[in-house]
């Protein structure tokens, strides 16, 4: 039995493996009591907890699994971890009931990542766990690890370009591939939205598997085009590496129920960061002033990450009410442990205390088309990634990326009026949030991004021409 167990917002897939009464997980998240339920309701014990590498883009929750249910943690060849855990050897083999898992030694992404090779009951070979290393279309990036290694990342490459060639393309093409991520990660750059294939087409499909590419085609294409990682990875790796608090403890810190004198006392006395989730039109119409939107039903975890630049800033959340230890959880998951409560009763508590309360003008793309007319100038931010605006565009748009928000931000001229949007109102209502908190109280929200600018058929839209931004 494998079952992938899927969490689109990280786009991670963990594994649960039984064969009769024993279970193995692979890369579990953080929270881990729905795997220690599962193998209860299966009747079998939890006996090994692997781990393919130190992941980046998330906190495994290895750790606590182990402290439960008194399973091995297990790392491949290479691995170095502060706590105690099995270091495997390349080719070692794990019993799980009557099915085997085997050790495959494939470092390039980073030097200890290690692929699972799963033995059936019959002996066969039958599915390859390849963490960071094999994507379905794609492969790891090669850079994340330069340091820990003391390596270029084109050296990286090369060895990756060997572990694939040596460790998995000769396996069998009927051997199902189980990835750790999918598309959405920032853990590769080309990942396809299945997330799992046979070997035997990603050997016909994926680019970096391709049966005649040299060694250097292979590392020219891997490392082309790569972004910057988001802020967050290196201390997630630090946290994988070293361990952290538990999860129980981190919830019970987070979801301490502040009634609004205490939230805003303790917004003074810790300097904590206001974290509203709630969704972007809903906080559009009245906030906490200062609080940051990033909202709970898109990328969350992702966002958080990329744009709170410190992962020991201390949070106070304003959620929806009932869903205060969802956004605890997935704040967790990327290692921010530092929320210490939430507004009791959320904003309407906030209002009926008398405090202040702050709004950002949202508008249609109609509303928008009625002003072009009236004003003189119009400035549009498009907060898209560079990509999706060279595509296609509003003409005369400029490209502020909400990734890099702290070099735009710098661009942007606190007296002028921009409307600012992106592909659908979720992003560009967190870049409109964090400019805000900062001083700048003349950007106007467009509901329903560049989608609704384009169906409205009010506007021209340019294809791809030479790349546009702010200055």
């Amino acid at each position: 039995m494998i079952e992938q167990i899927y969490t689109g917002c990280l786009a991670q897939g963990a594994y649960y493996i039984q064969s009769g009464n024993e279970a193995a997980i692979i890369d579990p998240l953080r929270e881990v009591s729905p795997y220690i339920e599962k193998a209860k309701a299966n009747g079998a014990s939890i006996k090994y907890v692997f781990e393919t590498h130190f992941h980046a883009d998330f906190v495994s929750g290895h750790l606590d699994l182990s402290k439960k249910t008194a399973a091995p943690i297990i790392f491949g060849p290479n691995a170095n971890p502060s706590f105690e855990a099995y270091i495997a050897k390349d080719n070692e083999e794990f019993k799980i009931g009557e099915m085997t898992i085997r050790v495959l030694h494939t470092p390039g992404h980073t030097m200890e990542s290690t692929s699972y090779l799963l033995t059936d009951e019959q002996g066969k070979e039958t599915a390859l766990f390849s963490g960071d290393t094999l994507f379905i279309g794609d492969v790891g990036r090669p850079d994340l690890a330069q340091k820990a290694a003391h390596m270029t990342q084109e050296q990286l490459a090369g060895i990756l370009f060997d572990s694939l060639r040596t460790r998995i393309m000769p396996l069998n093409d009927n051997i199902i591939v189980f990835p750790a991520h999918g598309a959405g990660s920032a853990c590769g750059k080309n990942m396809s939205k299945e997330t799992t294939d046979t070997l035997g087409n990603q050997k016909k499909t994926n680019y970096a598997l391709r049966e005649n590419m040299s060694r250097e085609e292979f590392i020219k294409e891997v490392t082309h085009g790569l972004t910057p990682p988001p802020a967050y990875f290196p201390s997630n790796v630090k946290l994988n590496k070293e361990g952290y608090e538990s999860f129980e403890k981190v919830l019970q810190k987070g979801t301490q129920a502040l009634e609004p004198q205490a939230f805003e006392a303790a917004a003074n006395e810790k300097a904590a960061l206001l974290l509203d989730t709630r969704d972007p039109q809903t906080f559009a119409m009245g906030f906490v002033p200062n609080s940051i939107n990033i909202g709970i039903d898109g990328s969350f975890a992702p966002w958080v990450g990329t744009l709170i630049t410190d992962i020991h800033q201390a949070l106070l959340i304003i959620a929806e009410a009932g869903r205060e230890e969802e956004v605890v959880t997935r704040l967790a998951r990327v290692g921010y442990d530092k929320a210490i409560g939430y507004l009791e009763g959320g904003i309407e508590a906030w209002k009926a205390a008398g405090k202040e309360v702050d709004s950002i003008e949202s508008i249609t793309p109609e509303e928008l088309a009625k002003r072009v007319k009236k004003e003189e100038e119009i400035n549009v931010l498009d907060v898209r990634k560079n990509t999706e605006h060279y595509s296609e565009h509003l003409i005369n748009s400029k490209n502020a990326t909400l990734e890099y928000i702290n070099e735009t931000m710098s661009q942007v001229d606190k007296n002028k009026t921009y409307y600012v949007h992106c592909a659908g109102g979720y992003r560009s209502m967190i870049f409109n949030s964090i400019l805000r908190a900062r001083g700048y109280h003349n950007l106007i929200d467009i509901k329903g991004g560049f989608k609704a600018l384009k169906e409205s058929g009010k506007f021209e839209i340019s294809p791809y021409v030479c790349p546009s931004t702010i200055g």
